[in-house]
């Protein structure tokens, strides 16, 4: 997962990033509201965790910056504030869940899943796509019931193009997806046709179609039905 959390205290987002950094999720960050327009105006994410009370602004008004612009991005609010019309303002805006403050990390991580699942997977924990079997919660592949040993990257790229199948996805948004935002001053994205090939050569060594192709010029696309 490509997740953005935006909180202004220090302790809390170092432990959230650490956390899901730990789990082999991408983890940016952002500690106010300047800099989290700034984030959420040039990239995307899977879910984004947002506080309500931010220095220079309210991410309430983020969240509506989101659902102007039509950014698809999952959205959990945590907040210390409990009351139910801040609970039901949040919720009436677009955001997907909110978290009263103190939490869990791991009922945090089981709720940002959650959104995930709902917004790419249709909810489910197990994904099937013809020979390919995925089970979300164990993080396992199977290519007609054969398991295959994928790396926390070509896992992650898997559920991208699946998430995204039928598109063209840049090699630019490959790598800001599974490598974070700062990898747009690279100078190349050749790496990422090292891990594309391992993926497909798994795939296929398991019996499973060739599904991803090369578009020239503008990236790759996962085809099939």
């Amino acid at each position: 997962m490509k997740l953005l959390v935006i909180e202004d205290e220090a302790g809390l987002r170092e432990s959230i990033e650490a956390y899901f950094t730990e789990e082999g999720s991408v983890c940016e960050t952002a500690s106010d509201y300047n800099s989290a327009i700034a984030k959420v105006n040039l990239y995307r994410y899977d879910c984004i965790i947002l506080d309500i009370t931010l220095p220079n602004g309210s991410g309430l008004d983020i969240l509506k910056y989101l659902k102007v612009e039509q950014h698809t991005d999952g959205i959990l609010i945590i907040s210390a504030k409990n009351s139910l019309d801040d609970r039901l303002n949040g919720l009436d805006l677009g955001a997907d869940d909110y978290l009263t403050k103190p939490f869990h990390l791991s009922e945090l991580r089981a709720r940002v899943a959650a959104i995930v699942r709902r917004k790419s997977f249709g909810g489910n924990n197990r994904l099937k796509f013809n020979e390919i079997d995925i089970d979300l919660n164990a993080r396992e592949v199977n290519v007609n019931l054969s398991p295959i040993k994928l790396t926390p990257k070509e896992y992650a790229l898997l559920l991208y193009f699946l998430a995204n199948k039928g598109k063209v996805v840049s090699k630019n948004a490959i790598a800001e997806h599974l490598w974070g935002d700062s990898i747009d001053i690279a100078d190349n994205f050749d790496f990422i046709y090292s891990h594309i090939k391992n993926l497909r050569k798994k795939i296929i060594e398991a019996g499973g179609n060739d599904y991803i192709q090369a578009a020239y010029g503008m990236g790759y696309k996962f085809i099939g039905a």
